[in-house]
């Protein structure tokens, strides 16, 4: 018999392509069929898959039966050809061992070859073995927690295990640095920072140490799905527990800290920094060891305080229940107050064990967040859903942006908190630190000013310089910096937290930030925040008590926060390639107001860490036309053949005659239909855009939302309307809302607005609905739904190009021009302007139709879009139905009819 491990190795990879039947919650429709089938192939065969599915078309339900399906199927083969595996190496194993022990004549001595060939075949059947106990115990654990059976028993039984196994999961990276074992408040604050020689040789000591690997727990084989919004995600774990898989698969979802602390005078801090500076001081005095001599009191008289939710074994109980029922994070956050355990440490030990990780794009796309939260990419599957701006998603996640007021303040903050503590840092920290403040300062002298005085009274130069990144080094003079070993100083150190703790410590307490010292110098080196403070402070204009007090309370929250966190950022983004990104340096006439900001040209260079670790990736949303340039701008630049990525897009569910897509080219009058910059701002064209509204509202019932291409637009041709009478006439056929400026009244104006439609709908009076002015890119232009009769009709004027005049926008359509291939005529910076705009376009006019029995009307008001380039980046669904017309008589008629038809259905 002869044994080839090439052989097992091809039946251990090899895996049959598609599924005829997935297990759906009810009768899928037939594109939910399909979508579920090509998801299958695509993870199956390692694909980067671009799939569209409208929403209403049950998206988040075909992605989660289809990919878990694929998981279920994996995991199941897994399992049959590891057993098969083991039972030939077996009985290749015995065949051998026969065989020599036959063979007695040869014509050389072939113990050597017998030798080489007994010890790889028992390797190889060690490794089964191993792999399959390994397999089985996971198993059986999941299966234990699923059914609680014997959970206690076993707890008890492992309790000494569990401890010390859950001494190394519980620790991220930064709070193994943190745990120093300080004695003294101020020693919390003091960085400290080994060398490269000397970090080697603590991690060859730890490592010889430590030999015991089964307490690192192995990441099972695992679905990671991210989106943009934590309500999102709360919405796709609701489809999970709808689906029928929701009592096998292990889940678990992840947030920040903000979003998953139960400690409720940790969650009071508001911000984002000061929650994660308390949650880690209170983890740090946990660990460390109580004072036993006579005479060593705390300052202010104070214990250090522990969060009450942070005990091991309420830990790793809610990990179990987190891995044994589906939970959101609402479920999650009661879950950890009746359990008295936080569920931002508990999700983050159920990360290894979980199948399905559920997390904010933020989380994934970022590689130090990443690493912080426990996600392992290598040989997963990522679906990353809502992904119609990945491009922009990237770039702002890796971009960063500081102003003359923070480089001041930090640099002060840094100063001082060098002066408190030079006789007690080593003098590697002080080197350090000493090389950052010359950083900042060189900072400040490229917008023009000086640090230690006051930002708000320098003045400088108005103007934008658009600069590469050695440039930029240049011109600041601090190219002589290794800033890559500084990124690893701010790294190990934790610098940003520990000045923020300094920050925090003096100015909270009511304490002056100047340092007092001796030395004139030293007070002139502070004597500027302090005047910046104090004109902070000066400059509240007098407001009433509760309104004063709101603001006193804004004003703390300035002298108590530390913008080193902002600073870290920027220094790593300046760690980029050259070529891959550019930095603004704005001037706006005084220094406080100044800013530099980092730009990413290039997000492939991020997002290819996740293509090139990941077995598959799908990128999926509801509108993703048009796709060129996620191929060119994030995959083809990343290194992903064109034999690498497959596409998938579906029609809607809803029958054709259920929409009706227009394009008008001119108006009531005959006024041609053209919003360029040129013309839009005529009286002619304000005019005759407030005609095409006035036909609509009188023959479209209940709801008409019209989106206009800005803010600024929106407010003139609104402000024309009312001065021409045209606003008063919208008004007797349909009461009008607006946009409002301030996101937290966005509720507000949706719930009067769905109220008035439904009181028309009822009361036959003289309105007939609602009509609603919106914004393309604004707060109602993603995310919220006009389903039935919140949106009849969505009306677009105009097309939403960018502002073509930015630096910023002039800079990426350089870049592009240089590095992407041009095709279709254009050049890939043109290209992506038109992409811009489409994109917009697709997402606003996709708020209406959200269901199978929905019915709208789309009305596109410019000549352009008649363009057959612009047609074909609208969703196939829409384009297909699309009719326009040069003249504005038939595209009435048209839009009358189909709202006669369905009314008369209906009857």
């Amino acid at each position: 018999m002869s044994f080839r491990l090439g052989d097992l190795r091809e039946r251990f990879t090899s895996m049959e392509n598609g599924r005829a039947q997935f297990p759906f919650p009810y009768q899928p429709y037939n594109i939910q069929e399909q979508f579920m089938q090509a998801l299958y192939s695509a993870l199956d065969q390692g694909k980067v898959g671009i799939f569209e599915s409208p929403t209403g078309t049950g998206k988040s339900l075909s992605l989660i039966c289809g990919a878990l399906s694929w998981l279920t199927d994996y995991e199941e083969k897994r399992r049959q050809e590891a057993a098969a595996l083991l039972h030939d190496g077996e009985a290749v194993l015995s065949t051998s061992t026969a065989q020599s022990s036959t063979s007695s004549s040869s014509a050389e001595p072939d113990w050597i070859t017998d030798f080489v060939q007994k010890k790889a075949e028992r390797d190889l059947v060690s490794k089964l073995k191993e792999e399959e106990s390994k397999r089985k115990k996971r198993e059986e654990r999941l299966e234990m927690i699923r059914n609680n059976v014997q959970l206690k028993y076993a707890m008890k039984r492992k309790s000494c295990e569990d401890e010390e196994a859950f001494k190394l999961l519980q620790l991220s990276k930064e709070e193994q640095t943190d745990a120093q074992g300080d004695q003294e408040d101020e020693e919390l604050i003091i960085a400290e920072y080994e060398s490269d020689d000397e970090s080697k040789t603590r991690s060859r000591f730890c490592a010889e140490d430590d030999s015991d690997d089964d307490l690192v727990e192995e990441h099972v084989t695992k679905i990671y799905y991210c989106s943009r919004t934590h309500s999102q995600l709360a919405q796709f774990v609701h489809e999970v527990q709808k689906s029928p898989f929701s009592k096998d698969i292990s889940l678990v979802t992840l947030g920040s800290r903000q979003n998953l602390c139960v400690n409720e005078e940790v969650r009071r801090l508001g911000s984002i920094q000061r929650i994660n500076d308390r949650c880690i001081e209170m983890q740090k005095n946990k660990h460390e060891k109580p004072h036993h001599e006579e005479g060593v009191k705390r300052k202010r008289g104070q214990a250090k305080s522990v969060c009450p939710y942070y005990k091991a074994s309420a830990l790793q109980q809610m990990r179990d229940d987190v891995l044994g029922t589906v939970h959101d994070i609402e479920q999650m956050l009661k879950l950890g107050r009746e359990t008295h355990s936080c569920p931002y440490y508990a999700t983050r030990l159920a990360v290894p064990s979980a199948q399905l990780v559920v997390l904010p794009y933020q989380m994934l796309l970022h590689e130090a967040t990443r690493k912080a939260a426990g996600v392992q990419l290598k040989g997963q599957v990522v679906i990353i859903d809502e992904a119609h701006n990945l491009s922009d998603t990237l770039s702002c996640i890796h971009s960063a942006e500081l102003n003359g007021a923070q480089l001041c303040r930090v640099h002060s903050q840094l100063t001082q908190y060098a002066d408190r503590y030079k006789s007690r840092l080593k003098a590697k920290n002080l080197m350090y630190i000493k090389q950052i403040l010359f950083v900042i300062e060189g900072l400040v002298r490229v917008l023009g000013g000086k640090v230690g005085q006051n930002p708000q009274s320098q003045t400088t130069q108005t103007g934008t310089e658009m600069l590469s990144i050695n440039n930029f080094l240049f011109k600041a003079q601090i190219d002589n910096i290794n800033l890559f070993k500084l990124q690893r100083y701010f790294e190990k150190s934790l610098i940003s937290r520990k000045l923020g703790g300094f920050v925090e410590k003096y100015a909270g307490s009511g304490v002056s930030l100047h340092t007092p010292s001796s030395s004139n110098k030293e007070n002139r080196r502070t004597e500027g925040l302090n005047r910046y403070l104090q004109t902070l402070q000066s400059n509240q204009s007098p407001l009433p008590v509760s309104s004063a007090d709101q603001q006193g309370s804004e004003a703390e929250k300035v002298l108590s926060a530390s913008p080193m966190m902002q600073v870290e950022g920027f220094f790593m983004a300046l760690t980029n390639s050259n070529t891959d990104g550019r930095v603004v340096v704005h001037r706006q006439g005084t220094l406080s107001e100044s800013s530099v900001k980092f730009l990413l040209l290039n997000p492939a260079v991020h997002f290819a860490q996740v293509l090139k670790q990941c077995r598959a990736v799908i990128i999926a949303g509801g509108t993703m036309q048009p796709v060129s340039d996620f191929k060119q701008e994030l995959l083809f630049s990343a290194g992903v053949g064109e034999e690498r990525i497959t596409e998938f897009s579906c029609g809607h569910v809803i029958p054709p005659e259920n929409i009706l897509p227009l394009v008008l080219c001119s108006g009531p009058s005959g006024q041609e239909l053209d919003f360029t910059f040129q013309n839009r701002d005529s009286p002619r064209m304000m005019d005759e855009t407030g005609r095409i509204l006035s036909n609509i509202c009188n023959v479209v019932p209940g709801g008409v939302v019209c989106f206009f291409p800005s803010y600024e637009y929106s407010r003139r041709i609104v402000s024309h309307w009312e001065a021409s009478g045209a606003l008063a006439r919208l008004a007797n056929k349909k009461k009008i809302f607006q946009e409002p400026k301030k996101a937290n009244q966005v509720e507000q104006v949706l719930s009067e607005f769905s109220r008035c439609i439904q009181r028309c709908a009822v009361d036959a009076g003289g309105l007939s609905g609602a009509l609603l002015f919106s914004v393309v890119g604004g707060k109602m232009s993603e995310g919220i739904n006009f389903s039935d009769d919140l949106g009849r009709c969505v009306v677009m004027v105009g097309m939403p190009y960018p502002n073509i005049k930015s630096p910023e926008l002039q800079e990426k359509m350089s870049y592009l021009d240089k590095h992407l291939i041009h095709s279709g005529g254009r050049s890939p910076g043109q290209a992506l302007i038109e992409n811009l705009c489409m994109k917009a376009v697709n997402q606003s006019i996709g708020r209406a139709i959200r269901h199978r029995g929905d019915y709208s009307s789309i009305v596109l008001c410019d000549r352009r879009y008649s363009r057959p380039a612009t047609l074909s980046k609208l969703p196939a669904w829409i384009k297909d139905c699309t009719t326009t017309h040069t003249t504005f008589g038939p595209a009435f008629a048209a839009l009358r009819k189909f709202f006669l038809e369905k009314k008369q259905k209906q009857v």
